[in-house]
């Protein structure tokens, strides 16, 4: 189960989610899950952002519909997944997060080895709602 945490200064939530179980659902759910969990991670984001004063997205149901069914034409998915692994490191850099993980990787990882990708951008999450 993922712990909840308030998201300081934003009066939302958000979720230590266990990354394994984030793939694993993913897999399970043949897709579905990656779904939501794609629409909650950036609305997360976007909440930490809001409070933080610090850009980290506008509008996660468009970073959702570039995911699908925007990969259809593959390329708003590849700027998603772009755009969310950005956002990450700085959501960790919004934390205080000094070694935090670069972009880059994330979205190397999301885009060739989507599993991993997944737990790795979970895992670094993690880091930010731990902080």
């Amino acid at each position: 189960m993922a712990e909840e945490i308030q998201i300081a200064g934003a009066g939302s939530t958000a979720k230590v989610r266990n990354p394994l179980g984030t793939v694993g659902l993913s897999i399970i759910t043949l897709g579905v899950y990656y779904l939501f969990w794609w629409y909650f991670i950036n609305r997360e984001m976007r909440d930490l952002g809001s409070a933080r004063n610090v850009h980290l997205g506008q509008n996660p149901t468009n970073s959702v519909l570039a995911v699908f069914p925007g990969a259809l034409i593959i390329v708003p998915a590849i700027v998603t997944m772009w755009t969310t692994s950005a956002r990450i490191e700085s959501a960790q850099e919004a934390v205080g997060i000094e070694r935090r993980v670069s972009g880059p990787i994330i979205f190397i990882l999301l885009l060739l080895i989507g599993p991993v990708g997944i737990w790795y951008a979970q895992s670094e999450l993690n880091k930010v709602w731990e902080a």
